[in-house]
């Protein structure tokens, strides 16, 4: 692993049906996450995933890249735009990856995040330090 290195990236496909059961497992049951009426009437462009779902997502992909979930020293996001997820039975796809952009003085890698959904970007200022080698 060198800097400026690209990781493979992962795409996940997110369906309402994967946040229906996301919502049992953490409790969030806003209606934001189910409802296009609701989801509409507060402004949004109906159903998003839950952030902290989208933030899993990458962290999936962190993991991947790091090999063994002890090798994760460091893990951050910002959310900066939801994840909309059409009610049909394609819903949509997160496509994470990143760049080596450096190394601490103990060796590990420090890695820029990319997440983006329909081309746009979904999280910000998303960083992993892993340990490498």
């Amino acid at each position: 692993m060198e800097i400026g290195d690209k990781l493979t990236p992962h795409t996940f496909r997110v369906t309402r049906a994967d946040l229906v059961r996301y919502a049992g497992a953490s409790g969030d049951f806003n209606p934001i996450h189910w409802s296009d009426r609701i989801a509409t009437k507060v402004g949004l462009p109906g159903v998003i995933a839950h952030g902290m779902y989208t933030m899993a997502l990458a962290g999936q992909a962190v993991l991947a890249w790091a090999g063994d979930p002890a090798a994760v020293v460091e893990y951050g996001v910002r959310f900066t735009k939801p994840v909309v997820v059409p009610d049909d039975d394609e819903g949509t796809e997160v496509v994470v990856g990143a760049v080596v952009k450096g190394f601490t003085e103990q060796g590990h890698a420090q890695l820029e995040i990319t997440a983006t959904c329909g081309g746009e970007k979904v999280l910000g200022q998303a960083r992993a330090v892993i340990r490498v080698g």
